[in-house]
């Protein structure tokens, strides 16, 4: 992609490539008056198919034994490792009969094993070597498994070359190695909030909202010119997306606006990122809001900023400063609120309704920095996109 492509300004107007990110998250007491986190409780109690109090309870008896087990450390108690079995037990493993009396005497459930911690972690550093001198492409995974006094790797497909080097290695250790065959791929995996930062090809945009086609395939709606050449998308070093179509080519006449297919197991949050500065909004629609209605958007230059919608069916002229052709672009909104280079594809929205991802902007505008700075903005309108491409926005 020419770097000219992501200089362009419009009238005196400069592309704005954007994203952002945030979170935010309160602790809350649960019911019972504890220090744990009240959404934490209710997804424990549903998990164990017990009451939010029972979960309250198991959590005390867990850290109760934690701190059993560790006083028995600082007191000398020979030890190699510990684990919660089904019942909530803590399991620990011992190397003699008289540390197996002293931690059986504390309450906790001995057990002297054939391996222990320090050893499988031995055997896990060494296969971490091996790994990184020739990646075995076909093991999935491998891991101390404490419970089962292995370490257990698991296998997709052991037919190349370089899996079987590594099972070799691995099975090398005997019995303090156990493979499990027929396990899935593994691919990264990522839930990334309109606004955040994504990068392609050396240079930076802002993610836009996520979409749906009818066959339930996953999109991230972005500003064309952010997609022109359809580049792998990465998000914090990682790949995501890749650009499928975009309605942007310089020096024609275009529309700003584009789609990327997320990979497999990345999705698009419905909540929509605001670097702190605000309680992050959820996306529940994307009805169009009117001229003169409040809006803000999220980019990862100048994060959260907000002002107002202008005018809709507004057409700009993108001039390159490297000497490029002029590029005419229409169907734009225009705002007020306040954008920099880098915030381009980043997620407009107000209220509650998305409306549409960042353009372009003057091309010397120098944002103060605060929500509502001074200055102005161009979008592509989100519902437009998502009617020309034929998708379905994602909501809460």
């Amino acid at each position: 992609m020419r770097i000219s492509r992501q200089k362009i300004a419009a009238l005196a107007v400069g592309v704005l490539l954007s994203s952002a990110t945030v979170v935010s998250g309160a602790q809350a007491a649960d019911s019972a008056g504890t220090r744990y986190d009240a959404a934490m409780i209710g997804a424990l109690a549903t998990s164990l198919g017990v009451s939010e109090q029972a979960a309250v309870e198991r959590l005390d008896r867990e850290a109760g034994q934690q701190r059993t087990l560790s006083s028995l450390e600082r007191q000398g108690v020979a030890t190699d490792g510990s684990f919660f079995n089904a019942k909530g037990e803590l399991v620990v493993n011992t190397d003699n009969a008289k540390a197996s009396r002293e931690v059986e005497g504390a309450g906790l459930r001995a057990r002297t094993v054939r391996h222990g911690e320090n050893e499988l972690n031995e055997v896990k550093a060494a296969l971490d070597d091996a790994a990184l001198g020739r990646t075995p492409t076909g093991v999935s995974s491998w891991e101390v498994d404490l419970a089962a006094d292995t370490v257990t790797v698991k296998v997709s497909d052991s037919d190349s070359a370089s899996a079987r080097a590594f099972l070799d290695k691995a099975r090398s250790y005997g019995d303090a190695v156990r493979v499990l065959s027929g396990q899935p791929d593994l691919a990264p995996q990522a839930t990334i909030k309109p606004g955040a930062e994504m990068a392609f090809n050396g240079f930076v945009c802002s993610v836009g909202y996520g979409a749906r086609d009818s066959a339930g395939r996953q999109y991230l709606v972005t500003a064309g010119h952010c997609i022109e050449d359809l580049p792998v998308l990465s998000y914090q070093g990682t790949r995501f997306a890749q650009g499928t179509n975009s309605r942007f080519a310089l020096g024609s006449r275009s529309v700003d606006m584009g789609i990327a297919r997320l990979d497999a197991g990345n999705t698009i949050s419905t909540v929509v990122g605001t670097y702190g500065r605000a309680t992050e909004p959820t996306v529940l629609g994307s009805r169009r809001a009117a001229s003169g209605s409040t809006l803000c958007k999220s980019g990862r230059t100048t994060f959260w900023t907000c002002g107002r919608v202008n005018s809709y069916n507004v057409t700009v002229t993108y001039s390159d400063p490297n000497g490029g052709p002029n590029t005419v672009v229409t169907g734009l909104a225009s705002s007020s609120v306040c954008t920099q280079g880098g915030d381009s594809g980043g997620a407009y929205i107000s209220g509650n309704q998305a409306q549409g991802m960042t353009s372009g902007g003057p091309s010397s505008q120098r944002c103060n920095g605060s929500v509502n700075a001074p200055g102005s903005s161009y979008f592509q309108p989100l519902d437009d996109a998502l009617t020309h491409y034929g998708l379905t926005l994602n909501t809460a």
